[in-house]
């Protein structure tokens, strides 16, 4: 069976947990750009490109990546993010670039000529949490085969 998005898209919800709302507040408000939503004490909504984000305070949060090999680079799993637009994409590589952020994998282009050709960047939040943002010069690689 396959699961077929509704038209619109939706956003999508992700909770994940962070060792400090303060830096994650710095990182996906400040640095990323997020607009916050509701918050408490132990939790905080952001809008990240439309789709809601919520970090879960676990002051004791220790993230475990596991690498795996793509394309010849070591990608951290897990790790979430959003496939946007080519020049949204190059206008967050160069606003990461210019705050100094340290890259997991730099901005690059990865299946240079291959199906799924994709601009790709990956690098983590203030509590170890692996995102990757990737861009499409044709939208209709995301899932291409051949």
């Amino acid at each position: 069976m396959t699961i077929e998005a509704p038209a619109p898209l939706r956003p999508f919800h992700l909770a994940f947990p962070v060792h400090d709302l303060d830096a994650a507040r710095r990182f996906y408000g400040e640095l990323l750009g997020c607009e916050e939503g509701r918050s408490d004490s132990h939790w905080i909504d952001f809008s990240l490109f439309g789709h809601q984000i919520v970090t879960h305070l676990d002051p004791d949060f220790v993230p475990r990546p596991l690498i795996n090999p793509v394309d010849g680079e070591q990608v951290p799993v897990p790790h979430f993010g959003v496939v946007l637009t080519m020049s949204a994409w190059q206008a967050l590589a160069d606003r990461l670039s210019a705050a100094a952020v340290k890259f997991v994998i730099a901005p690059t282009i990865r299946f240079k000529g291959q199906v799924g050709e994709q601009a790709t960047m990956f690098f983590q939040d203030a509590s170890g949490n692996a995102l990757e943002f990737k861009a499409f010069a044709n939208d209709d690689q995301l899932f291409a085969k051949d």
